[in-house]
């Protein structure tokens, strides 16, 4: 062997060495204990490819002009948070009242109140109601999506929009840009005047940018306000029902609320907030008129790695740790870290009966292996899984004793949880509850429960496959 032969080894044996020594003394102080570990796994074994995917995806940390912004939007929508105050406090039941005021420290919202309160669940009337309401907007028009096409359903939205700004209403859209880039690159370069676009999180083809962050941190929203008087918020994207064929032609169900009264209020904070980070624009906008103190009670919870915490995650955990009658959870995609399996373990211990409502086949083959690695845990535990089918349940909801709902965009994983900036609702008492029961007993007809022992005796390459996928879960 040559001395340039000898010389190349050593420093290819020294340069991989130290970035796995790197790797080891680095990240576990930087990531929880499954996240670490899945990362450490991926750099001793492919210590160049790993190192580079580290760098691209290991950092949920965003720009500091971003976190700058963040933090300048939340001093000054305070007058937001407290509008709607004047009336008592609502009266909830004790295990509610934790909740809630875990919500108000976390997300920094408190309890406000809806005068009317409809759940849709159709593609093609959640347009038809957007349409009505554009058309009768009179100042402002704001939509936020993470997913947002012209297809034949949603046609109607853009033409309402188009009327709306041609007679001086300030129409503001705001599309996550991972998710809408169909949208963006066909159709985002003609929008202007008063028709105003703004891309959320924008993509960068460097690691970072003023305000970019990693490409997979997304903004997962689905919110709309018009007048800041009706409020629209859930897991609907502006997309028809079957998203131009992805999953070979199975529609997605998916549910929203349109709201009125204090509570629109909050939703037009998160709006505004976003809006202000991606531009540097402040809104004057409108807020709702108070009109009496009744209606159904109801708590904003806006979540992302913005916040020093994972907020979703820590309510869900809480109201599980209350439940003792009944748990129904719907999720397209349930990736569960160990704090949400313990807490489901801790209903089950409690006598609550806990049923989870997934896809029978989902449109992501790996994420899909992922969750099925984590039935047999779940149901040794107490937990009755439920095969949605043939469609796929997109809606994220979970009820605790009939009395709570928690309702919104962030599924039940650890992307939703940590990774994209999301936005749900917890709905306090039995009848504002019960409108989500009855939707989640209408999935549950249309589903099958999966048999433990069935569920035990599939083949050894399906299992080995569930495996791999959950031994990466943490990143996913």
């Amino acid at each position: 062997m040559s001395d340039g032969s000898t010389l190349f080894l050593v420093l290819h044996n020294l340069f991989f060495f130290s970035v796995r020594l790197g790797a080891l003394c680095v990240l576990p102080q930087r990531h929880p204990p499954a996240v670490a570990m899945t990362w450490l796994l991926i750099v001793l074994f492919w210590p160049l490819p790993g190192g580079l995917l580290y760098l691209a995806l290991g950092s949920t940390k965003l720009p500091k002009l971003r976190r700058e912004r963040h933090e300048r939007a939340l001093r000054r929508l305070r007058d937001v948070v407290g509008h709607g105050r004047s009336c008592p406090d609502p009266p909830l039941s004790e295990g509610a009242s934790v909740v809630s005021r875990l919500g108000t420290k976390l997300a920094q919202w408190p309890v406000s109140r809806a005068e009317t309160l409809e759940l849709i669940d159709g593609e093609t009337t959640l347009i038809d109601r957007l349409v009505e309401d554009i058309d009768g907007a009179r100042e402002s028009v704001h939509l936020l999506y993470y997913i947002f096409e012209r297809d034949a359903v949603t046609a109607p939205l853009l033409e309402a929009l188009e009327r709306a700004a041609a007679r001086g209403v300030a129409c503001r859209l705001l599309l996550d840009d991972l998710g809408s880039k169909k949208y963006l690159r066909r159709e985002g370069a003609t929008l202007n005047g008063p028709l105003r676009l703004a891309r959320a999180l924008p993509l960068s083809r460097f690691r970072r940018g003023r305000l970019s962050a990693r490409f997979d941190l997304r903004n997962h929203r689905k919110l709309a306000v018009i007048d800041g008087s009706v409020g629209f918020m859930g897991s609907h994207n502006i997309t028809e029902a079957t998203y131009g064929g992805k999953a070979q032609g199975r529609r997605w169900e998916d549910l929203t609320l349109r709201l009125t009264g204090p509570i629109v209020g909050q939703l037009q904070g998160v709006f505004l907030e976003d809006w202000y980070v991606e531009t540097d624009e402040i809104i004057a906008a409108a807020l709702p008129e108070e009109r009496g103190c009744g209606g159904s009670f109801l708590q904003t919870v806006p979540s992302g790695p913005a916040y020093s915490t994972e907020n979703y995650q820590r309510l869900v955990a809480l109201a599980l740790f209350q439940a003792r009658e009944r748990v129904v959870i719907t999720t397209p995609y349930l990736i569960p870290d160990e704090g949400l399996l313990q807490a489901l373990e801790v209903a089950c211990l409690n006598g609550a009966a806990v049923d989870l409502i997934v896809p029978r086949r989902g449109d992501q083959f790996f994420v899909g292996r992922a969750a099925e690695a984590y039935f047999g845990r779940l149901m040794e535990i107490g937990v009755a899984i439920h095969l949605f089918g043939p469609d796929i349940v997109h809606a994220k909801t979970m009820t605790v004793d009939g009395q709570m709902a928690f309702f919104g965009s962030s599924n039940f994983d650890i992307r939703s949880f940590a990774l994209n900036f999301e936005l749900n609702m917890v709905l306090y008492g039995r009848e504002v509850t019960g409108l989500i029961v009855e939707a989640q007993e209408g999935y549950l007809a249309r589903s099958r429960r999966l048999d433990p022992g069935a569920w035990r005796e599939r083949p050894l390459w399906k299992k080995t496959v569930e495996g791999v996928a959950k031994l990466l879960s943490p990143l996913l």
